[in-house]
């Protein structure tokens, strides 16, 4: 069993805006973020899950309950 590090709430709310299909830009303007914190955040989702893509974090935090 892999011991991932847990999502911070803020992580979570990007992650589930990443599933939905939103590019950082549209996830920005909804979270009223700056490109660069979304883009940041985004890699460190990433980093957490262990992942090197937004569609294997997708899935890996679908798999593992973080997400639905």
């Amino acid at each position: 069993i892999e011991n991932l590090e847990p999502l911070t709430k803020g992580e979570k709310q990007v992650l589930q805006l990443v599933a939905a299909g939103y590019s950082n830009h549209e996830i920005a303007e909804a979270l009223h973020k700056s490109s660069g914190t979304v883009r940041n955040t985004v890699s460190f989702i990433l980093a957490k899950l262990q992942v090197r893509d937004r569609t294997r974090a997708v899935l890996k935090a679908i798999e593992h309950g973080i997400i639905s």
